[in-house]
């Protein structure tokens, strides 16, 4: 069994044995499963919400399927407390593949669902079980997985963490964007509103089958002697002496999702929903966006490696800021302007995303990083990453295009704050 010790020391950096290459890279995938299912969802649910909500109003049915959408999330925060403390309590490995096989599984369901059609209301409540599901095993895998890499790899090597995980997470997007153009490309609009839509959701099945096998050989980083003398009491009382911490990484998780998720599923969602454009033509600028957060996450993850993380983090949450307000160029039908916004973010975008699971895992000691982390994450998920879509096409359609951006600069603000604060407070376990 592979062990490493809390990095409280100087990082040093060091190479990466063949144990450790295999666990990163069956951790890595499992992010890329992961956002590959929750961002198909994402960019179906224009096709979606007609199957499972029925109504007149197309734009009714879209944002009864994206409200489904954030009702995974609500559940993130569930799935971090029970699986994250599981982890602090009987290791990493198990609960990995645990999170990993649900996730595949509800993926299996939903490509197979009947719609409102064949069997009613029943529809869209099987659809919001699976969401369910969903929201518990994410609520772990991100925030768990990130940790179980950082400690699983040598001291000093958190920015080459960083960018790893992020690049897999950036695969998973990419390859939604990429197999929903393709998918529409060739089926048509026609079909895909009809039953084409299930097609990215089978592809997403198969490849969890591929990743749960991955995972079965996952190495555990929890030391035998960690896991016999940490309790539940034990565990509790750390997150509770670290309060100031996981309030952190509800803002640090909270602001970079909010701008994520209004990227890559708010735009594109008012796109083809609000501005009824080309929905190939938005999939395919999807796509180009997804090429720009695989390439930028491994650039940002060696440029950082070894150096220090938190005045990495500190310079790109200050980026977001001024340009979030990008958005509010896409103001009318165009697909000119919808291309500019959405690329012309995405550079602040890939910084964010690549930095900020490896920052907040730097803010919780090893024995209750999974506890701590994981639910610091689901509530910052679930708050302000989860209902972003929705807000977003939500204020567009009522004329209120300013209230969002102010709304992400304000939450990348308080991050900044509260980061400040609990590093001042409790010092990093992580890096520096």
């Amino acid at each position: 069994m592979l062990t490493t010790a809390v990095k409280d020391d100087a990082p040093t950096r060091s190479q990466l044995s063949p144990d450790v290459r295999r666990g990163l890279i069956g951790l890595g995938l499992g992010n890329t499963l992961e956002w590959f299912d929750w961002m198909i969802f994402g960019l179906l649910s224009a096709f979606i919400g007609p199957k499972f909500f029925p109504s007149e109003d197309p734009l009714t049915a879209t944002l009864s399927a994206l409200a489904v959408f954030a009702v995974g999330f609500a559940f993130r925060p569930l799935g971090g407390v029970l699986m994250g403390t599981l982890a602090d309590r009987i290791g990493r490995r198990r609960v990995m593949l645990l999170s990993i096989s649900m996730m595949a599984l509800t993926t299996a369901v939903i490509a197979v669902s009947p719609t409102y059609e064949q069997i009613g209301s029943w529809a869209g409540i099987i659809l919001l079980l699976c969401r369910v599901v969903q929201g518990i095993s994410t609520g772990i895998e991100a925030p768990l997985s990130t940790a179980h890499a950082v400690e699983l790899a040598p001291i000093g090597r958190e920015g080459m963490v960083a960018g790893l995980m992020s690049f897999y997470v950036s695969i998973g997007i990419l390859l939604a964007s990429l197999t929903s153009f393709l998918t529409s490309l060739l089926l048509g609009g026609e079909v895909m509103a009809d039953w084409g839509w299930r097609v990215p959701f089978i592809i997403g099945a198969i490849f969890g089958l591929v990743v749960v096998y991955l995972r079965r050989s996952l190495p555990e980083t929890m030391t035998t002697e960690e896991l016999a003398t940490n309790s539940l009491k034990k565990v509790w009382t750390e997150v509770r002496k670290h309060w100031l911490s996981v309030l952190a990484i509800i803002f640090v998780v909270g602001a970079a999702q909010a701008y994520n998720y209004a990227w890559n599923v708010g735009l594109p969602s008012a796109a083809r929903g609000n501005f009824k454009e080309d929905p190939t033509t938005v999939f395919a600028l999807t796509t180009v966006l997804g090429v720009i957060l695989v390439i930028g996450s491994w650039v940002i993850g060696r440029l950082v490696d070894g150096k220090a993380m938190s005045k990495w983090f500190l310079t790109t949450r200050i980026l977001a800021i001024p340009s979030v307000f990008l958005m509010l160029l896409y103001a009318e039908p165009g697909i000119v302007g919808f291309a500019a916004v959405l690329l012309g973010g995405s550079i602040v975008l890939v910084l964010n995303m690549t930095l900020y699971n490896v920052v907040s895992s730097s803010l919780m000691p090893k024995s209750c990083r999974g506890t701590g982390v994981s639910l610091g994450y689901g509530i910052g998920v679930a708050l302000f990453g989860g209902t972003a879509s929705y807000l977003l096409v939500w204020l567009q359609s009522v004329d209120l295009n300013w209230v969002f951006p102010v709304y992400v600069a304000v939450l990348s603000i308080l991050s900044i704050i509260f980061y400040l604060l609990a590093r001042r407070s409790n010092g990093l376990f992580v890096g520096k």
